[in-house]
């Protein structure tokens, strides 16, 4: 089994989570079931599922899971436009969190393709593979 807490794809999503947190804290009260709850399922969303991919065995289940993974940054990433044409989130906030997209995607998008890899060269007799297999 991989420890995804050692992934530093997985600690940036962590910290992106704690972002949209607190840049949800001040939204209007009326979004509180709205949007503000889509934005932060989306964010949990990103590293729940590396870790849930990552206690499956198998390539192929991981990459399942980092693909969903990258789904929910996009989710997000259209949220956080909605969440600023809307006036609720500064500019400077919302382009805190687009950097901060941009590196998670570009990482969960290099990990989707490495697993996807491994996972051909491991059914096709390779000897390397992400669970050790």
């Amino acid at each position: 089994m991989r420890d995804i807490r050692k992934y530093e794809v997985f600690q940036l999503a962590d910290r992106l989570v704690l972002r949209v947190y607190r840049a949800t804290t001040a939204f209007p009260r009326e979004e509180l079931f709205g949007l503000t709850a889509q934005m932060r399922r989306a964010a949990c969303s990103i590293p729940m599922n590396l870790v849930e991919g990552a206690s499956r065995p198998g390539n192929r289940d991981f990459g399942h899971f980092v693909s969903i993974a990258i789904g929910s940054c996009e989710e997000l990433r259209y949220q956080v436009h909605l969440a600023q044409e809307l006036g609720y989130m500064a500019d400077s906030v919302a382009q805190e969190l687009e950097e901060a997209y941009i590196r998670v995607v570009q990482m969960l998008s290099k990990l989707a393709s490495t697993v996807a890899g491994r996972g051909q060269r491991a059914a096709a007799g390779g000897k390397r593979s992400l669970d050790g297999g």
